[in-house]
């Protein structure tokens, strides 16, 4: 019987202690965002094996979700689900969503899923809008580099929370992500499962250190960013209206190396 107190006493004890980062957003009410993907992979900020055809450089639609940190779409150096792998790979968004789905049907940890359009070409951008709440302000997204292995750019869990307001802007720098699922090591790669799987790996200028790698730039210290993403908080009368165009000089994202 004693030992029956002491523990409802720690398990009640627990219950009252947060349980992650968003339990401290104390919002009073739903933000609505206009995110903002923009793609910088140009031939001149990236020339090694650059995709001109069959297919060009593009961008896969971008699959994001609003949700608590009980939730996680995908996290860097641990396994990609197949719902991710499905997309890294692919392109194929069925069994991500279904991920989703379920994860806000037993835990209730997901608030909303958003997408945006792809982009026929490695620059441009394109957008949309997502929801977020005090309970879940966290936002997480993926879009696939088009062609490639099954390699992707995305966020894990950015919190748009600040106490008790939310963010007016954020903007992030996004770099490549490999998925673990495909050894495959440039962009036109045949398929070559990865057995057994390894974990969700950023793509440098130097890892994988291999001269065939299509990133490989051992010149550089860093690798530019290949995209960019913008999240803007929505005033009421800004609701509905089109997304702004953003205008970024390419000399941003520029590469000086003689590599081909």
């Amino acid at each position: 019987k004693f030992l029956w107190t002491v523990l409802v006493t720690i398990l009640g004890y627990a219950s009252s202690l947060p349980v992650g980062n968003d339990v401290l957003c104390t919002a009073e009410e739903l933000a609505k965002y206009r995110i903002i993907f923009i793609g910088k992979w140009s031939q001149t900020a990236f020339p090694k094996q650059y995709p001109l055809y069959r297919p060009p450089a593009q961008w896969s639609s971008l699959l994001g979700v609003t949700h608590s940190s009980d939730y996680s779409m995908w996290k860097k150096n641990e396994y990609a689900s197949n719902g991710v792998r499905d997309f890294a790979e692919k392109g194929e968004a069925w069994a991500l969503m279904k991920e989703i789905e379920e994860a806000g049907e037993k835990i209730q940890s997901v608030h909303g899923i958003f997408s945006a359009p792809a982009i026929s070409s490695g620059t441009g951008q394109t957008s949309t809008e997502l929801e977020v709440h005090p309970r879940h302000p966290l936002v997480s997204f993926v879009v696939r580099i088009v062609p490639s292995p099954d390699w992707f750019v995305g966020i894990d869990s950015l919190n748009l929370c600040e106490g008790d307001s939310w963010m007016d802007e954020v903007s992030v720098d996004l770099f490549p992500y490999d998925a673990g699922t495909d050894s495959g090591f440039t962009f036109s790669s045949p398929n070559f499962a990865t057995i057994p799987q390894d974990t969700v790996t950023e793509i440098t200028c130097s890892s994988p250190s291999h001269p065939a790698n299509s990133f490989y730039y051992p010149k550089l210290k860093i690798l530019p960013a290949i995209a960019q993403v913008t999240m803007v908080k929505l005033k009421k009368s800004q609701l509905g209206l089109s997304a702004p165009f953003i205008n970024l000089p390419a000399k941003n994202n520029e590469i000086i190396d003689t590599v081909s």
